[in-house]
Protein backbone atom coordinates (compact mmCIF):
# COMPACT_ATOMS: atom_id res chain seq x y z
CA UNK A 1 0.00 0.00 0.00
CA UNK A 2 1.58 3.40 -1.22
CA UNK A 3 1.86 6.00 1.99
CA UNK A 4 2.89 9.76 2.14
CA UNK A 5 5.72 8.58 4.74
CA UNK A 6 7.10 6.74 1.72
CA UNK A 7 9.71 9.51 0.92
CA UNK A 8 9.41 8.53 -2.96
CA UNK A 9 5.26 8.52 -2.31
CA UNK A 10 5.44 11.82 -0.66
CA UNK A 11 8.00 12.95 -3.80
CA UNK A 12 5.62 11.88 -5.96
CA UNK A 13 2.31 13.81 -5.15
CA UNK A 14 4.12 17.36 -4.20
CA UNK A 15 5.71 17.12 -7.65
CA UNK A 16 1.35 16.65 -8.65
CA UNK A 17 0.48 19.12 -6.51
CA UNK A 18 3.26 22.04 -7.88
CA UNK A 19 1.76 21.04 -11.38
CA UNK A 20 -1.48 22.31 -11.05
CA UNK A 21 -2.25 25.69 -12.18
CA UNK A 22 -4.94 27.90 -12.08
CA UNK A 23 -6.84 27.11 -15.22
CA UNK A 24 -6.36 23.45 -14.97
CA UNK A 25 -9.49 21.48 -15.94
CA UNK A 26 -11.33 19.42 -13.99
CA UNK A 27 -12.42 15.97 -15.98
CA UNK A 28 -15.01 15.22 -13.06
CA UNK A 29 -17.46 17.20 -10.10
CA UNK A 30 -17.85 20.60 -9.48
CA UNK A 31 -14.79 22.07 -7.31
CA UNK A 32 -12.16 24.03 -9.23
CA UNK A 33 -8.57 23.46 -8.87
CA UNK A 34 -8.24 25.97 -5.55
CA UNK A 35 -11.74 24.59 -4.01
CA UNK A 36 -9.69 21.10 -4.08
CA UNK A 37 -6.64 21.74 -3.02
CA UNK A 38 -8.99 23.34 -0.02
CA UNK A 39 -10.19 20.56 0.63
CA UNK A 40 -7.77 18.01 0.57
CA UNK A 41 -6.12 20.48 2.94
CA UNK A 42 -9.13 20.86 5.46
CA UNK A 43 -8.95 16.55 5.20
CA UNK A 44 -5.10 16.65 5.41
CA UNK A 45 -5.51 18.76 8.48
CA UNK A 46 -7.90 15.91 10.86
CA UNK A 47 -4.35 14.16 9.93
CA UNK A 48 -2.42 16.40 11.24
CA UNK A 49 -4.72 17.34 14.37
CA UNK A 50 -5.05 20.92 13.01
CA UNK A 51 -9.30 20.08 12.79
CA UNK A 52 -11.63 17.59 14.10
CA UNK A 53 -14.64 17.02 13.36
CA UNK A 54 -17.80 15.53 15.72
CA UNK A 55 -18.73 12.62 14.14
CA UNK A 56 -22.60 12.49 13.57
CA UNK A 57 -25.00 9.49 14.21
CA UNK A 58 -24.85 8.78 10.29
CA UNK A 59 -21.18 8.97 10.14
CA UNK A 60 -20.96 6.50 12.81
CA UNK A 61 -23.14 3.90 11.70
CA UNK A 62 -21.48 4.40 7.94
CA UNK A 63 -18.15 3.68 9.95
CA UNK A 64 -16.90 0.50 9.19
CA UNK A 65 -18.35 0.41 5.77
CA UNK A 66 -16.55 3.79 4.66
CA UNK A 67 -13.78 2.58 6.23
CA UNK A 68 -13.23 -0.76 4.01
CA UNK A 69 -13.87 1.23 0.81
CA UNK A 70 -11.04 4.01 1.96
CA UNK A 71 -8.60 0.93 2.57
CA UNK A 72 -9.22 -0.76 0.02
CA UNK A 73 -7.68 -1.51 -3.41
CA UNK A 74 -9.61 0.17 -5.50
CA UNK A 75 -9.35 3.81 -6.65
CA UNK A 76 -12.19 5.86 -5.73
CA UNK A 77 -15.33 6.07 -8.08
CA UNK A 78 -15.08 9.59 -9.99
CA UNK A 79 -18.57 11.94 -8.54
CA UNK A 80 -18.58 9.68 -5.41
CA UNK A 81 -20.19 11.99 -2.87
CA UNK A 82 -18.37 14.56 -0.57
CA UNK A 83 -19.53 14.80 2.75
CA UNK A 84 -21.18 18.16 3.13
CA UNK A 85 -18.53 19.11 5.94
CA UNK A 86 -15.82 19.05 3.50
CA UNK A 87 -17.37 20.93 0.51
CA UNK A 88 -15.98 23.73 -0.84
CA UNK A 89 -18.83 25.93 -1.73
CA UNK A 90 -16.84 29.58 -1.71
CA UNK A 91 -14.38 30.41 -4.38
CA UNK A 92 -10.85 30.34 -3.28
CA UNK A 93 -7.35 32.05 -4.34
CA UNK A 94 -5.65 29.49 -6.04
CA UNK A 95 -2.09 30.46 -4.66
CA UNK A 96 -2.87 31.30 -1.09
CA UNK A 97 -4.79 27.49 -1.14
CA UNK A 98 -1.81 25.87 -3.16
CA UNK A 99 1.20 27.44 -0.40
CA UNK A 100 -0.97 26.13 2.53
CA UNK A 101 -1.46 23.22 1.08
CA UNK A 102 2.07 22.39 0.12
CA UNK A 103 3.08 24.01 4.27
CA UNK A 104 0.02 21.53 4.96
CA UNK A 105 1.43 18.46 3.32
CA UNK A 106 5.00 19.26 4.21
CA UNK A 107 4.15 19.12 8.46
CA UNK A 108 2.24 15.99 7.87
CA UNK A 109 5.13 14.12 6.53
CA UNK A 110 7.58 16.01 9.05
CA UNK A 111 5.57 15.14 11.77
CA UNK A 112 5.80 11.36 10.86
CA UNK A 113 4.29 8.21 11.58
CA UNK A 114 4.59 8.42 15.58
CA UNK A 115 1.92 11.16 14.93
CA UNK A 116 -0.29 9.82 12.72
CA UNK A 117 -0.87 6.37 15.11
CA UNK A 118 -3.54 6.38 16.66
CA UNK A 119 -4.67 9.55 15.90
CA UNK A 120 -8.62 9.39 15.83
CA UNK A 121 -10.26 9.79 12.21
CA UNK A 122 -14.07 11.31 12.81
CA UNK A 123 -15.46 8.34 10.44
CA UNK A 124 -13.06 5.65 10.96
CA UNK A 125 -11.89 5.90 14.49
CA UNK A 126 -8.39 5.30 15.51
CA UNK A 127 -5.74 4.88 12.14
CA UNK A 128 -2.77 3.56 12.54
CA UNK A 129 0.31 5.72 10.85
CA UNK A 130 -0.15 3.53 7.58
CA UNK A 131 -3.53 3.92 7.00
CA UNK A 132 -3.19 7.50 7.64
CA UNK A 133 -0.62 7.34 4.93
CA UNK A 134 -2.32 5.04 2.64
CA UNK A 135 -5.63 6.82 2.88
CA UNK A 136 -4.03 10.42 2.53
CA UNK A 137 -2.17 8.99 -0.61
CA UNK A 138 -5.26 7.76 -1.84
CA UNK A 139 -7.54 10.88 -1.69
CA UNK A 140 -4.73 13.24 -2.98
CA UNK A 141 -4.30 10.91 -5.80
CA UNK A 142 -7.89 10.87 -6.38
CA UNK A 143 -8.13 14.17 -6.83
CA UNK A 144 -4.91 15.16 -8.87
CA UNK A 145 -6.20 12.83 -11.40
CA UNK A 146 -9.33 14.63 -11.51
CA UNK A 147 -7.40 17.63 -12.37
CA UNK A 148 -5.43 15.13 -14.93
CA UNK A 149 -1.74 15.86 -12.86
Amino acid sequence: MPSLFEQHTANDILQRIVKLQPDSARQWGKMSAAQMMAHVRYVLELATGDKTEKPTFMMKLMGPMIKKVIMGDKPFKQGLPTGPNFIMKEEKDFETEKSQLINTYHRFIENGTAAAEGRKHPIMGKLSAQEWGFSQWKHFDHHLKQFGV
